[in-house]
């Protein structure tokens, strides 16, 4: 047998070559991967001893050959096939290793130039790799050093490698190098003629990864799976470990992730109780437990059945009084031995632990420029994630009465709920907590009706209210609404034709209005 190894990565290979020369396999290499085996004391034949060409062109060419190629291709039950590489003195390589320049890593670099990712495209890894993936029967093609364990135990075990693992192979190898030519389109299309990159190239390219098929999607008549970003941020939903429970529905996925990415967004401990995509009830507290008692006294009733979300390990207190309520989804950074234990008797329920990054670090923090992408007919809508954050400096105040500084922080906190909460969207807001939330309405005067009878509902007092509208109001009769509830200051982001007859509405009925200038749709 014949193994040719050729790696730009050279983790595990110098293992690797001891592994497959102690089974008598003939090590076939080319420049520094050559050079690693030859260190180890072992025997290896260059690439250009093989081919009878010395590798050239600044290393460019050395595998492009037909004795390479015509060994990782030719057919062993084919007899013209193996009549012709014995007839050109060619040697079949039943075994290739390699994985490709660092193209993506290099183009991820600050100050990464054209010159520097041009010299970092892979031609002949690529190549040979398609090379051995399409004679997969013959070849196994190994693209990652995950894979070498693996083979080298089943080469121990039967002397050779199976049909079924070299068919995984060679669709992981085959995935390598749609991934690899994605990576190089997404960076070529994205080059502006000033050098710069583009937010939106010109040809947009997804890499996702299954996770897992799910029963059915939306109603379940429809068919649905689950899949993450090829490299995905930590700390994201993608990535958290389901601790206990029954399998994630695509709702639940869905739900999980508008609860996850509001509660995220909060600095101090914070609570998020998600229903149908929308927040139901949002607090901050000094813990997990105050926090989740203050969300759950926004909209008991809808809470029933919801998705939980905390920004901070929870424990036994605070998981205590989750348990006295239906819930089904939990997710949280950790999850303390007393609240394992405390959900251990409830088998249903899924708890998602979405672990920080080493550090503690968080990785929105740092202001991450995500993108979101919506399908349409036929078509797709990409654009940058709403990740803008409001600071008190920015607000405008339009009236003539000031609010207070606790007003200030109502205004702020209502602000940054409002912002996940489905168009049309009123936010009542009063120390840290949602008191009535508006949501997905046609007309933003309904949401505001809404949002003043879900707190009716839960028995909640709108006096003394913050009051956030994702949206400018349009009329003065959406802010009577509000401020007939009980609100004393309002937060929008100004704009409209009519604003001044609201700041006017506004000063008449002696309530406090401050302009964001941001406008936070959510569709």
């Amino acid at each position: 047998m014949n193994a040719l190894i050729s790696v730009s990565d050279k983790t595990g290979i110098a293992e690797l070559a001891r592994a497959l020369h102690d089974l008598g396999i003939r090590l076939i290499s080319t420049g520094g991967t050559a050079k690693l085996i030859a260190d180890q004391g072992l025997p290896v034949t260059e690439v250009a001893e093989v081919t009878g060409f010395p590798e050239m062109l600044d290393g460019r060419v050395k595998t492009l050959h037909p004795k390479i190629h015509g060994g990782l291709l030719a057919r062993r039950d084919l007899p013209e096939h193996m009549a012709a590489v014995h007839r050109h003195a060619i040697s079949t390589i039943d075994i290739l290793v390699v994985n490709l320049y660092p193209f993506e890593q290099t183009v991820a670099k600050p100050g990464c130039t054209l010159e520097d990712a041009i010299e970092n495209i892979d031609i002949g890894g690529p190549a040979m790799v398609r090379s051995g993936a399409k004679n997969w029967k013959d070849v196994a093609v190994l693209t990652d050093a995950s894979q070498y364990q693996g083979v080298l135990d089943e080469l121990k075990t039967s002397g050779q490698v199976s049909q079924q693992t070299k068919f995984k192979l060679a669709v992981a190898a085959f995935n390598r190098i749609s991934n690899y030519d994605a990576a190089i389109s997404d960076y070529l299309s994205a080059l502006q003629e000033d050098g710069s990159r583009s937010m939106f190239p010109a040809q947009a390219n997804g890499r996702f990864v299954k996770i897992q098929d799910l029963r059915y999607g939306e109603n379940p008549h429809q068919q649905a799976a689950f899949y993450r970003d090829l490299h995905p941020a930590p700390g994201s939903l993608a990535v958290a470990q389901q601790l206990q429970g029954k399998e994630l529905s695509y709702n639940n996925i869905a739900d999980a992730d508008a609860a996850w990415e509001c509660v995220k967004s909060f600095a101090t401990p914070a609570c998020v109780i998600v229903k149908h995509a929308n927040p139901c009830g949002v607090a901050v507290g000094k813990d997990p437990l105050e926090a989740y008692s203050k969300a759950f006294q926004t909209d008991p009733t809808s809470a029933f059945g919801g998705i939980i979300a905390f920004n901070r390990p929870l424990d036994g207190a605070g998981a205590q009084a989750v348990a006295k309520q239906f819930v089904e989804v939990l997710m949280a950074p950790d999850f303390a031995p007393e609240a394992l234990q405390v959900f251990a008797g409830k088998a249903n329920v899924r708890l998602l632990k979405i672990a920080l990054p080493p550090g503690g670090e968080r990785p929105w923090d740092k202001g991450q420029n995500l993108v979101d992408v919506k399908r349409v007919g036929s078509g797709m809508l990409m654009q940058t994630a709403d990740n803008r954050e409001l600071t008190l400096s920015e607000l405008k105040v339009v009236t003539k009465k000031q609010p207070t500084q606790e007003e200030l922080q109502d205004l702020l906190f209502a602000w940054k709920v409002a912002k996940y909460v489905k168009s049309n969207a009123i936010v009542f807001c009063k120390d840290g907590m949602t008191m009535g939330v508006g949501a997905g309405q046609m007309s933003r005067l309904d949401s505001a009706r809404i949002a003043s009878i879900k707190a009716q509902h839960a028995k909640l007092s709108l006096a003394g209210t913050a009051v956030a509208s994702d949206a400018f109001f349009p009329f003065r009769d959406g802010l009577d609404v509000v401020v007939d509830a009980g609100a004393t200051c309002v937060i929008q982001p100004g704009g409209s034709m009519r604003d001044q007859e609201v700041i006017d509405a506004a000063n008449e009925r002696g309530v406090a209005m401050v302009f964001s200038g941001v406008r936070h749709f959510r569709h």
